[in-house]
Parts: structure tokens; sequence; C-alpha cells
């Protein structure tokens, strides 16, 4: 992802049709329940990163349905992946998430609104 895309909010000002269509990649990767468990399995891992050999067996999958999505979760640039020996270690990229974070945050209007 590029980081045009923090540059906006959706509250704030419309999205131009490039940004559109990359967030909508990240956000259709992450609208598989599958692909959003395992970004938070690995999110949520000590350390910050989860070796594939962590992940497989949490799920009812086969080994290559996991690193389908793995290679989905990847190709968003939500997670990033190291190879140590026979394993890959991913982890989540937190600028990403960051990015899509900010265009969903309401724009500030600049007036306080009662709790």
């Amino acid at each position: 992802m590029s980081d045009e895309v923090c540059s906006t909010s959706l509250a704030g000002e419309p999205l131009s049709p490039p940004q559109a269509t990359e967030l909508s990649r990240a956000f259709k990767a992450l609208s598989d329940p599958v692909r959003l468990r395992l970004l938070s399995l690995i999110a949520s891992h000590t350390g910050g990163e989860a070796c594939v050999c962590d992940l497989t067996g949490a799920f009812d999958l086969t080994g290559p349905t996991i690193s389908h999505h793995l290679k989905v979760l990847r190709e968003t640039g939500l997670i990033v992946g190291e190879r140590r020996g026979t394993w890959i270690y991913y982890r989540v990229d937190p600028a990403v998430l960051d990015r899509l974070s900010s265009v969903l945050a309401p724009a500030d209007t600049g007036t306080d609104v009662p709790a």
C-alpha cells in the first residue's frame, strides 16, 4: 500500500479512484473470516510474529488452504514473511493497519459533541 492512502479520511475528503482501488483490495482481504483470524493470531502472538507452524493448528483447514490465505494477506501488504530454515515467520505491518484505520477515522469537525 502506498503512503498516499493515509492522506485522507472518508469523512474528511473523498477518496481518489486509485486510493479506493487500493483500499478495497486490503478490506476485501480482511473480509474473509479466516484471513481476519490469521491476522489477529499473528498480531497477538508473542513477539508480534508467528511461525506458519503456529497458525495451522488453529484451523480445521489444510496446509495449502492456510498458505493461500497467508499469500492473500502478504500480497495486500498486511503481513510480511521471513523464511528461517524450513519455516516462514509472519509479522503484521502496523503501518498498513494504521493507514487502513486512518481512512475510517472521523474528520475533526472542530465542534465538541457531548458524551
